[in-house]
């Protein structure tokens, strides 16, 4: 081979080689988001949960993010391969399309879309939780769904209100929140921070409304911001330059606990004291594991959570759709639905990937068996 069609197949190898990472990064790049200029900073300088441009939780005592890995797995591959947790069959799902619902939102229903994304309807308000209808990355093919989602973004209902916990991929989407901009009649409840993501993404700022812990927004229904133990980043040079959060939702006669992804704290026992009893609770399961013991909740941490914030009803959440965790896809409901049947006063309800249902009284069964 003369050096000159050598030098022509090295060219070429890197051209076929760059093309895909410069069309993947090119993609990738509207979906990073924009955290926090520096001078944003000054509006957070008087919280305590603020230093140093980073937000901080209330307990140290443990890591709020991932050290190490207990369990093995193949590493960051696992997100590219399919893998020996995820689903053998294919799961159960109600279809919907924006005629499932009524025009006019009910005064009490909800509908688990999969993983975190809820459609919640309460006193005449539709409320979209951490919508994500695609994947769970800022590229395609990688965190991929065990199930395509029981409701296009195309088909959502009018929304009033999306509540954003916070900025990961699995919570935080791009296109969708590309494709509500349109929407003029929807506003966006986010963490502090967050609203830099949407303002980038071209929300307009009145129609964004960042809380901090402690702090509600009233429009209708009150939605009140309160601590978790998590933390957030769209980058690994972002890490929590954004607030994470639970929301406490007051209706005329109901009241809402979103946790959020989170470990175990003593804000569940707050909240429930500062503003329970809870008609329902919708509760993260998934995603535990004892080389991050305070990012996400183990099962038993579930049940007290639920009884410490005085909820009528539990609905699990953060689980069913994606394969984050190092254990089994059905592992974190299986156990935590032997322990609610132990357990006084625990109603767990598990309806299906798209039903639509009342917290507190319509039966669901399990079905993930």
């Amino acid at each position: 081979m003369t050096r000159r069609k050598l030098l022509k197949g090295i060219v070429g190898g890197v051209a076929a080689l760059g093309l895909p990472v410069f069309g993947l990064t090119f993609h990738a790049f509207p979906e990073l988001g924009h955290p926090p200029d520096p001078h944003d900073y000054a509006l957070y300088k008087n919280l305590s949960y603020f230093a140093d441009g980073k937000f901080h939780g209330e307990i140290s005592d443990l890591p709020y993010y991932p050290d190490r890995v207990i369990g093995g797995g193949p590493g960051w591959l696992r997100f590219l391969l399919s893998n020996t947790n995820m689903p053998k069959f294919t799961l159960p799902v109600n279809k919907l399309t924006h005629t499932s619902f009524p025009e006019i939102p009910s005064k009490f229903a909800a509908c688990w879309l999969g993983h975190s994304t809820l459609i919640i309807e309460l006193d005449g308000k539709r409320l979209l939780v951490d919508p994500v209808f695609g994947n769970a990355a800022p590229v395609p093919g990688i965190v991929r769904r065990y199930e395509e989602s029981p409701l296009k973004r195309e088909d959502l209902p009018c929304i009033d209100y999306v509540l954003i916990t916070h900025d990961h991929y699995d919570h935080l989407e791009y296109p969708t929140i590309k494709f509500l901009r349109e929407k003029r009649e929807t506003h966006f409840i986010v963490p502090l921070g967050v609203d830099s993501h949407l303002l980038e993404w071209g929300i307009p700022p009145a129609r964004i409304h960042p809380l901090g812990w402690g702090k509600t927004y009233t429009g209708g229904l009150d939605v009140t911001s309160e601590p978790t133990v998590h933390f957030s980043g769209r980058t690994f040079g972002s890490r929590n330059s954004t607030l994470w959060t639970s929301y406490v939702i007051r209706g005329k006669s109901q009241r809402i606990y979103i946790s959020g992804d989170t470990g175990y704290g003593p804000h569940f026992s707050e909240s429930g004291e500062k503003h329970g009893p809870f008609d329902a609770a919708f509760i993260e399961i998934d995603g535990w594991n004892p080389g991050w013991p305070k990012t996400h909740l183990f099962p038993k941490e579930v049940i007290k959570a639920c009884r410490q914030l005085k909820a009528q009803a539990l609905i699990p959440v953060h689980w069913g759709v994606f394969d984050l965790a190092l254990h089994p896809w059905d592992e974190s409901i299986t156990i935590l639905a032997d322990l609610a049947a132990q357990t006084e006063n625990i109603n767990l309800q598990t309806p299906l990937l798209g039903e639509i249902f009342v917290p507190g009284e319509t039966s669901t069964r399990k079905w993930w068996l």
